[in-house]
């Protein structure tokens, strides 16, 4: 299981636009459901700040990349189309389109079906888009047109989607031109800014839009009880 016990959402640079903010509450736009704990917050605000934001272009459909390879984002993946589908209104899709060895839903011990499905539900208005249903080679290390045209379609079919993606490569970057944009997941006292920022250009060049980043794994000065209390 993933150790994000803690999430920082930060901005983008200003002429990647949208971009996360690290302001967290009720928004204006949709009402936010109570929560529990620091990280149901957090994630909460990333999901307001990414989807719901009024001034922003539409964003229905992205991908999740971490920098590190060591970084497991399959729960906050997860989590994030948690939220979206416990909204009520819109279907969600979450999509495996890494090359990790061990597929998204094993990770997330998720029950597959006895007969291979190209989705299947695994909670209420949330869906589960195994690696299989659009690439034939399911290490992931090669997609072509097709897969990229078949993950499209896959994709469309559900309100918002949740891309798990492996550290960004190629093939992240591929993904995330099909898509709205990708989120950058870094790691706190691991990922480099430097290499971020190159990352970023790289991101840049390629034409893929980078919405915002996640800083995952930050510990908080203070104890989680009295962080919750403030």
């Amino acid at each position: 299981m993933s150790t994000f016990q803690n999430l920082l959402i930060e901005a983008s640079p200003a002429e990647e636009q949208p971009h996360f903010t690290t302001i967290l509450g009720q928004s204006p736009c949709r009402a936010v459901p109570a929560v529990t704990s620091v990280r149901d917050e957090q994630i909460q605000a990333l999901v307001q700040q990414l989807f719901f934001r009024r001034e922003s272009a539409p964003v229905r459909h992205v991908a999740f990349a971490p920098v590190e390879v060591s970084t497991t984002t399959a729960d906050l993946c997860l989590e994030v189309a948690k939220v979206l589908a416990d909204d009520g209104e819109y279907d969600v899709g979450l999509i495996d389109t890494n090359s990790d060895p061990v597929p998204l839903e094993a990770r997330l011990r998720i029950p597959a079906p006895d007969t291979p499905l190209t989705t299947w539900p695994i909670g209420p208005r949330l869906w589960m888009v195994p690696r299989q249903s659009w690439l034939a080679d399911t290490r992931g290390r090669r997609a072509n047109d097709q897969n990229l045209l078949r993950l499209r379609e896959l994709t469309a079919q559900f309100d918002f989607s949740i891309l798990w993606c492996a550290p960004v490569s190629w093939l992240t970057a591929t993904l995330g031109q099909g898509c709205d944009g990708l989120v950058l997941v870094l790691t706190a006292n691991r990922t480099r800014r430097l290499v971020a920022a190159q990352i970023k250009d790289h991101l840049r060049k390629a034409q893929v839009p980078l919405l915002g980043t996640v800083l995952a794994d930050r510990r908080f000065p203070v104890p989680q009880g009295l962080y919750q209390s403030l």
